[in-house]
């Protein structure tokens, strides 16, 4: 039997990758709040996409040829996947062949997480934004996605909360691996293009969470997770950039 808190990598949420994106099908709708380019902000949502566009340079400021309108784009990609339910949509250049998941529990309650990892477009909060970019021969993908999904029924102010106990364990990890910033040696706290999902259950369909801090058990769990998947994302990383130097 699992302990409580023991991490493991399989998921209760169905998702599938089909092509170059991550579908999670969320069982129907929950509340959703994300800083996602597609249905970003707190609503109600039954699919979350992460969708695999090519890599630009970091600080570039670009948009994909493909979608140069992010959220018009990925609302057309969950309609020719045939969901026409509400959606929040990510992009990423990272490959989905580097998806990590994992699971916590504490008793009934539960928490997940989805998350791919680049790190190439690593800078330090509070640097300023480069003005020029830096030639490279390669694109090479630098964004963390991470999506926290719970059986917990969050007031909006716990959903601020995982916010941030997810921010705090990635930047964690990523001074434990001393990943610098694309600007200069100093160590980065996240990358120029992260985003971080939080679906959680309804009034009614679960207890209520009122906070989600690093004191509570959710908070906690979504530490535990985040910082599970973040570092096997790192890993995966690291490999693909030395298979493809």
């Amino acid at each position: 039997m699992k302990r409580d808190g023991e991490i493991c990598a399989r998921v209760r949420t169905r998702y599938r990758v089909v092509q170059r994106t991550l579908i999670i099908d969320l069982g129907g709708r929950r509340r959703v709040l994300s800083s996602a380019p597609q249905g970003g902000g707190l609503r109600l949502a039954s699919h979350i996409l992460n969708h695999q566009v090519e890599a630009h340079p970091a600080g570039s400021g670009r948009r994909s040829a493909r979608f140069p309108d992010p959220a018009h784009s990925l609302s057309v990609l969950a309609s020719q996947f045939g969901i026409e339910a509400d959606t929040v949509g990510l992009m990423t250049a990272v490959p989905m062949t580097q998806l990590v998941t994992a699971q916590a529990s504490a008793g009934r309650l539960w928490v997940e997480c989805f998350g791919t990892v680049g790190v190439t477009n690593a800078v330090r909060a509070g640097e300023w934004p480069p003005q020029q970019v830096r030639r490279r021969t390669r694109m090479t993908p630098g964004t963390i996605n991470l999506i926290l999904i719970t059986n917990a029924n969050l007031s909006s102010a716990a959903m601020v909360g995982a916010v941030q106990v997810a921010t705090e364990a990635k930047t964690g990890l990523l001074r434990d691996h001393a990943v610098p910033s694309c600007q200069g040696g100093t160590a980065a706290t996240g990358t120029g293009t992260d985003a971080v999902v939080i679906a959680c259950r309804l009034r009614g369909q679960s207890p209520l969470h009122a906070y989600s801090g690093t004191h509570t058990i959710i908070g906690a769990l979504i530490g535990r997770v985040v910082a599970d998947c973040v570092a096997r994302g790192l890993a995966k990383a690291k490999k693909w950039q030395e298979a493809y130097r």
